[in-house]
């Protein structure tokens, strides 16, 4: 029990030496509802101890500062099945970063989210677009956790005329989903 208890002091201590792990949650939102969903994943994790967590729109992100996250969480619109244009142009812009830097995903988390007009517009779709551009890229994925405990590819909102809107539940997992994805990051970043 003392060593146990030992390894958990010099973990924190260790943790606390260490900088903040960064995380990059960035989105592209043509009505306000991915940026609403994009603040959810931010809160939560910022709720994270030892996490320092950036919010930006795709269009304002610079590309060189790529290499200084441990995280990022992609958040589109859902363009006729498919990632929006600007979401797009944000993955090519960050592989091209890294190349550049001769450097990869490699001990880097990646997640997305997404909203669309109608339940079966494509959020499969796009969040599989997006996950296998960063899994080419060579971050590690992080999923969500839906309400019932089942895996997920990421948050998503329904946001059409049928359902107006970001409702609760959505935000909620969107919350929980930036908590996990928060942790995740920071416990690989403390494994290297």
């Amino acid at each position: 029990m003392t060593q146990v208890l030992l390894a958990a002091v010099f973990s924190l201590a260790a943790a606390a030496q260490q900088p903040p792990v960064r995380v990059l949650v960035a989105y592209h939102s043509g009505t306000g509802n991915t940026e609403k969903l994009a603040q959810s994943v931010r809160d939560g994790a910022s709720a994270v101890q030892g996490v320092e967590v950036t919010l930006r729109k795709v269009s304002d992100f610079k590309y060189d500062e790529i290499t200084g996250y441990d995280g990022v969480v992609l958040g589109t619109p859902v363009h006729w099945s498919g990632v929006s244009v600007e979401a797009k142009r944000f993955l090519d812009g960050i592989g091209a970063a890294l190349w550049k830097a001769k450097a990869t995903g490699d001990g880097r988390t990646a997640g997305v989210f997404c909203t669309a007009g109608h339940p079966s517009m494509g959020k499969d779709t796009v969040r599989l677009s997006v996950l296998s551009a960063f899994l080419t890229m060579r971050f590690v994925v992080v999923g969500g956790v839906e309400s019932e405990g089942y895996g997920t590819l990421g948050p998503e909102a329904t946001t059409g005329s049928t359902d107006p809107g970001i409702s609760e539940k959505e935000l909620t997992e969107a919350r929980r989903f930036g908590e996990r994805f928060a942790r995740t990051t920071r416990q690989l970043r403390l494994s290297r």
